[in-house]
């Protein structure tokens, strides 16, 4: 046999027990690497480190479509793994393909977890049509980093050092102007090169906060809204104000070497500018904040880390692999101080509001009120995270804003292909 059998007598009764058996193997998938992947591994360590009931065995594949390719394969044949990493963007287009299980209010309750814990934007993401398909572990938005040297010469930091008060389009226009004119520095490092990302990221968010709509019954209606968020994208490179044909390492680089003020990227940049910092690579005071409110709300592009279980065709997770699924993501909720480490907003509020977190800086700088404004990519399958709905938008609107096509042609082809794809067959 396996393990030793070892026979004890009790008040005169005869006790059979199993010496040693062994914890029960949870398999996690997830698509976590570098800076986030040793932060996960820490976690699992951690994890296994605390307790011998469960271990958890991470396999990590790549990032995007071929992560989501192989768990949705994987899934329709009933050999997923126990546990995923899952991009919140994506729920509305797995959910209703019944490729996620749902977790019940029971579930978590069994291992101390509530809805009220996380932010309320995260949690809502999360679900689909009443029902939870993941539990949210981060979220991690657009946000708006700052060279403090150069924008106190342009006069843009108030007497604290925090940068001053931007409530339109307009007032970081005028910002931009002023790092040129008084430092002869571009004002924005943003990536803008053939097919990147960022241009979509803005444009999603400059929509929300005036309150439009980008897609409805399958078809593109951003309208005004859309050719005013990238109207200001093309003047900001027009006046000079960016530098042109800008890949994401490049833009980073121009921000981190102090050739620009601003910064406009994700969260998950925090880690490198604080680790520069330390090792005085990065030779000026920096800050993070949250995308600027430019009209009725403060809306900002986000995704969510989330964790999620696959519905394996045709066979039902084990109740053991579902009870160390649970409480594996609940020690993890309980120690995300450490995912905090990677820039990323915890979805879970007592880490949050704890003490621990408020003196991590500048993550507490924009945390709360980035969550809180979060807006996450339209549903749909064609949606979310390496969704071929951005990458629609990333062939056409950064040509826009190198001047190569005007702005109705740029929103006019975007317009035809995303209508074209959103009427077709869901994919990967």
């Amino acid at each position: 046999m396996k393990h030793a059998l070892r026979l004890f007598a009790l008040s005169g009764t005869f006790v059979l027990t199993v010496a040693g058996a062994a914890p029960t193997t949870i398999t996690f998938w997830n698509f976590l690497g570098g800076g986030d992947g040793a932060r996960m591994k820490q976690l699992i360590d951690g994890y296994n480190k605390s307790q011998n009931k469960y271990q958890v065995q991470q396999t990590v594949l790549q990032w995007g479509v071929p992560f989501y390719t192989k768990v949705r394969t994987s899934t329709s044949v009933g050999q997923a793994p126990d546990l995923i990493s899952f991009h919140l963007s994506r729920i509305s287009g797995w959910a209703p393909e019944n490729l996620l299980r749902p977790i019940t209010t029971q579930e978590l309750a069994s291992v101390g977890l509530k809805q009220a814990d996380f932010f309320p934007r995260l949690w809502q993401a999360a679900g689909y049509q009443g029902k939870t398909y993941a539990i949210p572990l981060d979220t991690h938005p657009l946000v708006m980093y700052y060279n403090k040297d150069l924008a106190g010469k342009a006069g843009l930091l108030d007497a604290n050092g925090k940068l001053k008060s931007i409530n339109s389009v307009a007032d970081l226009t005028a910002a931009f102007k002023a790092v040129k004119d008084k430092t002869g520095q571009a004002g924005l490092a943003f990536e803008n090169g053939p097919n990147s990302y960022m241009s979509w990221r803005l444009w999603l968010s400059m929509i929300n906060q005036e309150g439009g709509k980008i897609i409805q019954n399958n078809k593109i209606v951003a309208g005004e809204p859309g050719k005013r968020a990238l109207q200001a994208m093309v003047d900001w490179m027009k006046n000079g104000y960016m530098l042109k044909n800008t890949d994401y390492p490049t833009s980073v680089a121009q921000f981190t070497t102090g050739k620009a003020a601003f910064m406009l990227n994700g969260v998950w940049e925090v880690p490198a500018m604080a680790d520069g910092r330390a090792k005085k690579t990065i030779n000026f005071d920096y800050g993070v904040a949250p995308l600027p409110k430019f009209y009725a709300s403060q809306d900002m592009w986000a995704d969510s880390h989330g964790f999620a279980i696959p519905n394996n065709a045709k066979k039902p997770i084990a109740s053991d692999h579902l009870a160390g699924v649970l409480d594996f993501v609940a020690y993890v909720q309980k120690n995300s101080m450490v995912w905090a480490q990677g820039g990323h907003i915890p979805a879970y509020l007592p880490t949050v509001n704890s003490s621990a977190y408020k003196a991590l800086k500048p993550n507490s700088d924009y945390a709360t009120v980035a969550a809180q404004n979060v807006a996450f990519d339209p549903p749909g399958w064609y949606s979310g995270a390496a969704g071929p709905l951005e990458a629609s938008a990333a062939k056409y609107f950064p040509a826009a804003i190198q001047g190569q096509l005007p702005i109705d042609r740029a929103i006019s082809m975007f317009e035809a292909e995303a209508n074209k794809l959103m009427s077709g067959k869901p994919r990967p």
